[in-house]
């Protein structure tokens, strides 16, 4: 599951404490610092030769925990059945879309096509709203208002979906235009802060001095998030394919409406717990500014020209204001040459984030494609639509491992982790899954009554391979997300500046809208006899 998350954190320290983006290249004494509240900071020795540990988190990170888990439950609780509702036509004789143990539930009956197009574009569209919320968060409300506003409007999204479920206008095709309405209003609340403070050295209780790391800190805050958001969504989508199956869609969009109540409840009974952060102005028009201004007379008929014109050393240098005398310097520029290195921080952080809409294009298939290739073979009475959570199975499983063995084992064995080896790690694990789905798809085509077009066949007229052969594929997606998202979302926190963060945080959620957005020009692909090639182009790009 990928996670839009909301990350109210508080720190230890006053306001004016940062976090260390790099906690290996700070300069210090040769003796120990200890500040006014006695803490005491790590020598020069100290940073080369202690084991560095996160920091405990505070209770304000569960408790907002708590909405993440019930936002997530709703989110995924009520988007897991979205393939079926499109996709699928309505049962004979049914009026609420459940198929029965060995039927299909249904509803709309568009096609495989129609149903990736339509959840493809609701991607983009959750994706893309971050980065009018950072916006308006930025320049008008504040984040906590902005939040307050975005739970109020997603509310309403769920409400009309559970319009387009109910007796009486599924059965009609005005059922797409309501659910189309729907898809348009929920969108996952995005805000992220976090207080940070320098690293620092403590003793354990077995005596053993250890320097606090607030970049392990971050990734552990980042992990937990992830395993709370999971645990909403797996609880969700499990619960919601079987009231599906059983019951109808009504209730599958009904219970996730009920649970996201808790949003609200819970972000009204801690309002005064939260730090808040008031509106300073948009940064997003700033730094557009200050990137014309920096690239006025680099651009050339010739692109290579034009891309070492914009990668010398002295691009941002000759933008700063102290380079302006009083006759050029414009009068938007009421900023310092501090800042203008924190934008040149940001682009940079941003510039890692272009390779991800690759990998969420692999991704996404779990909430579609295999969706559906699940539905062409034997599931045994299972709904073929809850296999997918053997993702946040998966995701409950390990990320707490990782957490707690496989990364402290790295850094005890000395191995350098970095990022951005384990984005890479992640987006190589993407790749696997999608030839592990391509094997899968080609043997579907092979013992399908109905060859290259087993879509058209219908239960029990499918293939005799069993359901549960796809778990590698979610299995792989699951491994890495660990590896690629949450450190992307790591990555946009430590490297962007403090004035920066929710605008790159949201730009790093805006590639998952890229993603979705090239996902339409693939669209072509996700029916038979092509599904092979889907898959295996997913994986290439990834690859390369």
């Amino acid at each position: 599951m990928t996670l839009p998350s909301i990350a109210a954190v508080q720190g230890r320290k006053d306001d004016n404490a940062s976090l260390e983006s790099n906690s290996h290249d700070l300069k210090s004494e040769d003796h120990f610092e200890v500040d006014d509240d006695g803490v005491e900071y790590p020598t020069e020795e100290e940073r080369a030769t202690l084991r560095r540990v996160p920091d405990t988190l505070p209770w304000n990170a569960y408790l907002i925990a708590i909405v993440e888990l019930a936002e997530r439950f709703s989110f995924y609780g009520s988007n897991v059945v979205f393939t079926n509702f499109i996709q699928k036509p309505l049962p004979g004789g049914s009026h609420t879309g459940a198929g029965g143990l060995h039927g299909q539930s249904g509803a709309l009956g568009r096609g495989q096509r129609a149903s990736t197009g339509l959840t493809t574009f609701y991607q983009f569209w959750c994706y893309v709203t971050p980065l009018l919320g950072a916006y308006i968060a930025d320049t008008y409300w504040g984040r906590y208002k902005t939040i307050c506003v975005a739970v109020g409007i997603a509310f309403i999204g769920h409400v009309v979906l559970i319009v387009a479920g109910v007796p009486g206008v599924i059965e009609h095709e005005s059922a797409i235009g309501v659910f189309a309405v729907a898809l348009a209003n929920i969108s996952p609340l995005v805000a992220e802060q976090y207080k940070g403070r320098k690293a620092f050295v403590i003793t354990t209780t077995r005596g053993e001095r250890v320097i606090v790391d607030p970049v392990l800190t971050v990734t552990r805050i980042y992990m937990y998030f992830y395993l709370f958001i999971n645990i909403g969504a797996l609880v969700g989508k499990i619960s919601m394919t079987y009231s599906e199956k059983f019951v109808g869609f009504y209730l599958s969009f009904t219970l996730p409406t009920v649970v996201f109540l808790l949003c609200p409840i819970v972000l009204v009974a801690g309002r005064n717990r939260y730090t808040r952060s008031p509106p300073t102005g948009s940064v997003l028009a700033k730094a557009i500014r200050l990137w014309r201004f920096a690239a006025r007379d680099k651009w050339s008929l010739n692109p290579v020209k034009t891309y070492r014109n914009f990668t010398a050393p002295g691009f941002w240098e000759n933008a700063k204001p102290s380079k302006q005398s009083a006759e050029s310097k414009p009068t938007w520029m009421t900023f310092d040459d501090q800042w203008v290195d924190e934008v040149q921080r940001g682009v940079k952080a941003c510039g890692v984030f272009c390779w991800f809409p690759i990998y969420w294009l692999t991704y996404n298939q779990l909430n579609n494609n295999l969706v559906s290739q699940a539905a062409e073979m034997s599931t045994h009475g299972l709904p073929n639509d809850v296999l997918s959570n053997l993702d946040p199975i998966t995701l409950v499983i390990l990320i707490p491992l990782f957490d707690i063995l496989f990364y402290p084992a790295l850094r005890r064995m000395g191995i350098n982790f970095s990022a951005l080896k384990k984005i890479t790690a992640g987006f190589m694990t993407g790749a696997a899954a999608m030839v592990w789905a391509a094997v899968v798809q080609h043997y579907i085509y092979k013992t399908n009554p109905c060859g290259t077009h087993a879509a058209s066949c219908e239960a029990p007229n499918v293939s005799p391979l069993n359901v549960w052969i796809q778990a590698g594929a979610y299995i792989l997606i699951a491994i890495s997300e660990i590896f690629a998202s949450i450190t992307g979302l790591e990555y946009a926190f430590i490297k962007a500046p403090k004035n920066m963060r929710s605008l790159v945080m949201a730009i790093f959620l805006f590639m998952s809208a890229i993603s979705a957005a090239l996902g339409e020009a693939f669209v072509s692909l996700s029916g038979d006899p092509l599904l092979v090639w889907n898959y295996g182009v997913m994986g290439s790009l990834l690859l390369l």
